[in-house]
């Protein structure tokens, strides 16, 4: 152990971490090797190269932004049966899996737990995970198959993630046979020298990845491995907070198949122009997702001659992909986005800092960063209140309240 501990040392001081081992001496045996093993696991090239990132001017985009091409559920005609017969024929076939990002806390809505756990206030009092369930296995007995889950949680809510599932008998799944649980990647959180914080427990503070790791995490951790052993051949990718999430929709997996596209995504149109939200677009002729902080006012207003925005698909987190894709865009790293938020940390004298507003950066990737590696999306227009029911802030927009409301509706409780 010494003489990994003098090689580790050695690495710190070359790239001036060494604070990193300043409460080493006063961890037991067990955290001791748990920080050594998070420190061996830093690509510090990395964690330079993205912090300096931060000091860097934002560079203004010269891609080619177009509108993209869309299909409106509503008005597929008699397109409809065609694409409702492949997709069927797929789903009964055991060729989808339905992977649901659930690595959040509830803290934004006062919930202490895993988002997934909590109870958006129902009479009922499911939680999201339930609703999310009972959604799954409705499907599975229409099509009569079991539509594997796999769950992806973060370092923060594992443990209790799973514990919670346990409770309840995994709704009915089987554990390690049709629900599997996977972790996200992290990345240690620096500060505004670029220093790597230290948690109160004397362990890295690390944050996730975005939702832009999932593709790696589902190959780093073996779970596309479990997918073909169990002949998946396609993979929705979803939220946990959207109470309206269709995971099973046999019209976006018949578009997919029919349109011989590696990926497809959902859109809802946007409330109107300034909603903050991403919208479907094309970079440079390819599909891809352009932030609303990236959009003109002029093109944000921009119709077309029924008076519809022309950058009216918003991006709901609710995609479908060929498992071909998700290897091939899982063992290439996507960029990193870097964030200012505030952190509670161990400086290097060993003192409690408690910030009072922002002080660290955190560094995520985006899903849809990844698009710009696909030729081609088939994009599928449907309808907010049927679909997009997302639970993200305590009151007022895409709140329990409203969540709860489009779900009453929806499903006539």
């Amino acid at each position: 152990m010494e003489e990994n501990l003098e090689t580790i040392r050695k690495t710190l001081k070359k790239y001036s971490q060494e604070h990193l081992l300043n409460m080493y001496e006063k961890l037991d045996e067990s955290k001791q090797k748990q920080l050594l093993e998070q420190i061996k696991n830093i690509d510090f090239e990395l964690i330079n190269s993205l912090y300096n990132n931060t000091k860097k001017e934002l560079e203004i985009s010269h891609e080619e932004i177009t509108p993209i091409e869309f299909l409106d559920k509503e008005k597929l005609n008699g397109y409809y049966k065609g694409f409702q017969e492949t997709g069927e024929k797929a789903i009964r076939a055991g060729k989808l899996a339905a992977v649901t990002m659930a690595g959040g806390q509830g803290t934004r809505l006062g919930h202490n737990g895993p988002k997934g756990t909590f109870d958006i206030g129902l009479e009922s009092h499911k939680s999201l995970f339930e609703i999310l369930s009972d959604s799954l296995k409705e499907q599975g007995r229409k099509y009569d198959v079991i539509i594997p889950w796999f769950i992806m949680t973060s370092e923060e809510n594992n443990k209790e993630t799973i514990e919670f599932f346990a409770k309840h008998r995994y709704f009915g799944y089987e554990k390690d046979k049709n629900i599997f649980f996977f972790k996200q990647g992290e990345l240690p959180m620096v500060d505004t020298e670029g220093k790597i914080l230290i948690r109160e427990d004397g362990l890295i503070k690390e944050a996730a990845d975005g939702h832009g790791g999932i593709y790696e995490a589902l190959v780093k951790n073996g779970m596309t491995k479990k997918m073909r052993e169990l002949g998946v051949e396609w993979i929705f990718i979803g939220g946990v907070d959207n109470c309206l999430v269709k995971m099973v929709d046999p019209i976006l997996m018949g578009i997919a198949i029919q349109k011989q596209v590696t990926a497809a995504g959902k859109s809802v149109v946007k409330a109107n122009p300034q909603e903050k939200v991403g919208v479907f677009c094309k970079k440079n002729g390819r599909p891809s997702v352009v932030e609303y902080t990236e959009i003109p006012e002029e093109m944000a207003q921009a119709t077309d001659e029924r008076g519809e925005l022309i950058y009216g698909e918003s991006h709901i987190l609710c995609n479908l992909f060929n498992i071909n894709a998700v290897e091939r865009m899982g063992n290439k790293p996507l960029p990193y986005h870097s964030a200012f938020k505030k952190a509670t940390y161990i400086d290097k004298n060993g003192n409690k800092v408690i910030p009072d507003g922002p002080n660290a950066y955190k560094f995520e990737a985006f899903l849809f960063d990844a698009f710009g590696e696909l030729d081609d999306m088939a994009i599928l227009r449907v309808k907010r209140e049927e679909e997009f029911a997302p639970v993200k802030n305590a009151s007022g927009i895409d709140s329990p309240e409203t969540a709860r409301e489009l779900y009453r509706k929806f499903y006539q409780v």
